[in-house]
């Protein structure tokens, strides 16, 4: 099957900030089985699925991982991206592994003075030293934890897509799902930003159960593919958890009939990878486990999926494993065609856009 990853997309249809009821938003739903393309809305949902269906939801939480600063050296403008601690290299204290970019070279070591979101110095930061994929380590001059730090200074880590990544007061709520728990994403997963907390109870009151699993959002899911053999595509990393609990009511659920919605790529990604290494573990095969630990699971066309029936997801970007991830579920054709209705429709597009169920 090959893979189809480019499409052209007016700029307008790129959603800027998210509808003022998230589930107003459209939901186009592809039928695999039929052929077809149908449109409703996100507040459709508890319709669209059925009583004895799961939907499992990713309770990550976006951190406001966006830094802002000046060389103290140069005075020039610096940016950041926290991507997470680090063990410091003295055994005292907590390093930062971060990417960043300025004018000019940066020196190792070099003082970055961080600003907060009024523009006010509050702290120093050492680059220390360079590490692979262009990322750094580096020390902040406080003995604040970093999460504690990061929700005083930092910014919420829009997409360039959006705004050019520039922050209103509005994101810290519009940017993160309404079930978040777990901090540790750099980017929100995009699906569940259509829940609220009214959808959440109409869909339970429908009987349909949910399910949590968590998968931190690294930068690398919007890295795009710049090759021509899919198989050289560097896959980035994301820690992921599926816990036994979750384990056993997915199964639970499969036995009694039920179907399993994957609420987003993250979740399919997680669930898809617990399955695998249930598949590796001799003996195990009929006992429920749970999971956790780093995926670098690439999926694209043609793939076996073990572990979900329903699919529902954002409109991507061209040239992401995303998209290639979408069409190994929806299939290349009619993937293609469904992009193609929604940019003649006018679907808003990407994370705060709308949404598809591929049934």
């Amino acid at each position: 099957m090959e893979s189809w990853i480019d499409y052209h997309l007016p700029h307008e249809l790129i959603a800027q900030q998210p509808l003022e009821n998230r589930a107003d938003a459209r939901l186009m739903v592809v039928d695999r089985q039929r052929g077809t393309i149908a449109h409703h809305y996100v507040r459709d949902l508890p319709r669209l699925v059925l009583p004895e269906d799961r939907l499992v939801l990713n309770n990550t939480k976006v951190i406001p991982a966006g830094l802002r600063g000046v060389r103290q050296r140069t005075g020039g403008r610096w940016q950041g991206l926290y991507l997470g601690p680090l063990e410091s290299l003295d055994g005292e204290g907590t390093d930062w592994k971060l990417v960043c970019k300025t004018r000019g070279r940066l020196q190792e070591p070099e003082p970055i003075m961080l600003h907060d979101r009024d523009g006010r110095e509050v702290v120093r930061l050492w680059l220390l030293e360079r590490l692979a994929g262009g990322q750094w380590r580096a020390h902040p001059e406080s003995e604040t934890e970093p999460l504690t730090l990061l929700a005083a200074i930092g910014r919420v880590p829009l997409p360039p897509y959006i705004r050019g990544g520039r922050m209103v007061d509005a994101d810290v709520q519009d940017y993160q799902t309404v079930f978040a728990r777990c901090p540790g994403a750099v980017a929100a997963p995009t699906a569940g930003l259509h829940f609220t907390q009214a959808l959440l109870h109409t869909i339970a009151e429908a009987g349909i159960r949910f399910s949590s699993i968590t998968l931190h959002v690294g930068m690398g899911t919007f890295r795009p593919i710049t090759v021509e053999d899919l198989a050289e595509h560097p896959m980035h990393s994301e820690w992921a958890e599926m816990t036994c609990a979750t384990a056993h009511e997915l199964a639970a659920t499969r036995e009694a009939g039920g179907r399993i919605v994957a609420v987003g790529t993250t979740v399919t990604r997680t669930l898809e990878t617990a399955a695998a290494r249930q598949m590796e573990q001799v003996g195990m095969r009929g006992t429920p486990q749970g999971w956790c630990g780093e995926t670098d699971l690439f999926i694209r066309p043609p793939y076996a999926f073990r572990a979900i029936d329903l699919l529902l997801t954002n409109f991507h970007f061209p040239r992401t494993t995303l998209l290639l991830l979408v069409q190994a579920f929806g299939g290349t054709q009619l993937i293609r065609e469904a992009y193609e209705e929604a940019v003649r429709e006018e679907y808003r597009f990407y994370s705060y856009g709308d949404a598809m169920l591929i049934v």
